[in-house]
């Protein structure tokens, strides 16, 4: 490990555990999981027109980190437990990792109400300690959701705390600095995919979402203050090189090569509009300066005309 991690920039798939939802809802209804998933998602869509499932009926099936170096560049994705995505070995790995690298900083857009405690809920559920990160340090305590040290939230951060909306999601915010955002899959088609067998699917679509992630952190960097523009270009586009060079290893890698877009200064774009209306106005001088030079000509071949009809018709009138 060449290069000290800073920040781990991460992003959770789940999906519904069948058998605590039957426990726990349906209790002595005698329904299958597959069943009990299917009644608790009709009940869903009427109630809330989603079929998305709270994250405490849910286990985790997909964990993909970027480990992010202290000066922002990327050095590495991985997603944990590949490719047999046991929810046991990805929790045991999660929080090992987070201690195995000191502790680095945890990115996550909307992990404070979600990725962050599902991943504690597994800890528990599956009797793994996670002490470092319940330790007791009054404010500067992991768990504090006004202290960043530990945790970032890049909605909380937009949003000031919940104080404002954020209509839109990761898939807006992506879209500002001009990244893919959501492409083919949404959150809520992931138990679908896992029922369909569909596992590297899964682990793409959340391998998507960590570098939407990740651009989304370089800019809330520039927001701070932390970094400026220029160099934030300059890791955006070594990102992208990053990404080129392992694009035959993933599909997920090129699937977002292919949504990419680059973003660009807003004084670039005035700059080129300016250029262009320069040159439209010089082609219709240019224009106007050959229709003025051809009329001249025009006048002047008629005024050579006038003068030589009228003498001629002098010379003819004169008696022999």
């Amino acid at each position: 490990m060449t290069e000290k991690v800073a920040h781990f920039i991460f992003d959770v798939e789940s999906i519904a555990d069948g058998e605590l939802i039957a426990d726990v809802r349906y209790g002595g209804q005698g329904l299958s999981p597959e069943k009990a998933i299917a009644t608790y998602q009709d009940e869903l869509v009427e109630q809330n027109g989603t079929t998305f499932i709270p994250y405490t009926y849910q286990i985790p099936i997909s964990v993909v980190i970027a480990k992010v170096a202290r000066d922002f560049s990327l050095i590495d994705i991985v997603s944990l437990d590949e490719p047999h995505f046991r929810p046991h070995v990805i929790t045991e790995h999660f929080w090992r990792g987070w201690e195995m690298y000191g502790q680095p900083q945890w990115v996550t857009f909307n992990g404070r109400s979600f990725d962050l405690p599902i991943m504690e809920l597994a800890a528990f559920r599956y009797g793994i300690s996670a002490a470092k990160w319940f330790k007791n340090d009054g404010y500067r305590s992991p768990r504090n959701r006004f202290t960043t040290e530990a945790h970032l939230d890049l909605q909380e951060l937009l949003t000031n705390y919940g104080a404002a909306r954020c209509n839109g999601g990761l898939n807006l915010v992506a879209q500002l600095v001009k990244k893919p955002g959501k492409m083919d899959l949404r959150g809520d088609q992931v138990q679908q995919q896992y029922d369909e067998g569909k596992l590297t699917e899964i682990s793409d679509y959340c391998r998507c979402d960590v570098l939407d992630t990740y651009f989304i952190f370089l800019r809330s960097m520039v927001l701070m203050g932390k970094t400026t523009l220029d160099n934030e270009m300059q890791l955006v586009q070594k990102a992208k090189e990053w990404i080129q060079q392992r694009a035959d290893t993933s599909e997920a890698y090129t699937a977002y090569l292919n949504a990419w877009r680059d973003w660009e200064k807003p004084q670039d774009k005035k700059v080129e509009k300016a250029e262009a209306a320069e040159v439209t106005s010089s082609e219709t001088l240019t224009a106007s300066e050959g229709s003025d030079t051809s009329e001249a000509a025009a006048a002047s071949e008629t005024n050579d005309t006038r003068e030589t009809t009228n003498s001629s018709e002098s010379s003819g009138t004169n008696p022999g």
